[in-house]
């Protein structure tokens, strides 16, 4: 699924299944942070209208989510924890090119689509190994809203600069990527 390098071991939905208040905190705290995400896009090309229209909706279908997450926090009777620090995300933004500003806008393009196209995966594997009828079916749909995210932020990338390059610098994420996620897959987090 999105060439990425590395699967999720299946058995880490049961470590996610075991603490149900623990990953639904932590995803909902993902969702937030990919809101806040595609505001701070925003702000980088304000020029670029079509793509500030997109953005926004990304942002406003992400607070969304973390409004549905936060829903069925509330409706099991858990409490929404505190934000909790995402290693494997810091980790991806280390990878982010500190060059000439279309570098920079394209790298944050590709480490959004990165995060989206994990974050489908992990959803995908939720869906499919989990025993919880209400969880299967909320994240079956997540799966399809972070696809597309994926391929919305890849296209903005190609958008905004040369598309080989840009297919080239995806191929070295996916390298990368593939490296750092080998350390993950233990926590009952959504990129842990």
């Amino acid at each position: 699924m999105f060439k990425l390098k590395l699967p999720t071991d299946p058995r880490w939905a049961n470590i996610a299944e075991g603490n149900l208040e623990e990953i639904l905190t932590d995803h909902a705290w993902c969702e937030q942070k990919a809101a806040t995400n595609a505001i701070g896009l925003i702000t980088m090309i304000p020029e670029h209208t079509e793509i500030v229209t997109e953005l926004l909706a990304i942002a406003q279908e992400e607070m969304d989510h973390f409004n549905q997450v936060h829903e069925i926090i509330k409706k099991r009777g858990y409490i929404l924890g505190r934000t909790r620090k995402d290693d494997y995300v810091n980790q991806l933004f280390k990878f982010i090119i500190q060059g000439s500003r279309e570098d920079l806008i394209i790298d944050k393009m590709l480490f959004a689509a990165m995060i989206e196209a994990r974050s489908c995966e992990r959803f995908k594997v939720l869906t499919e190994n989990i025993k919880d009828e209400e969880l299967k079916e909320f994240y079956k749909e997540l799966m399809i809203s972070e696809a597309n995210h994926y391929t919305t932020f890849i296209g903005f990338a190609r958008q905004l600069g040369d598309p080989e390059k840009v297919n080239k610098r995806w191929e070295e994420w996916l390298e990368y990527e593939g490296e750092i996620i080998k350390s993950y897959g233990n926590k009952e987090t959504i990129h842990g």
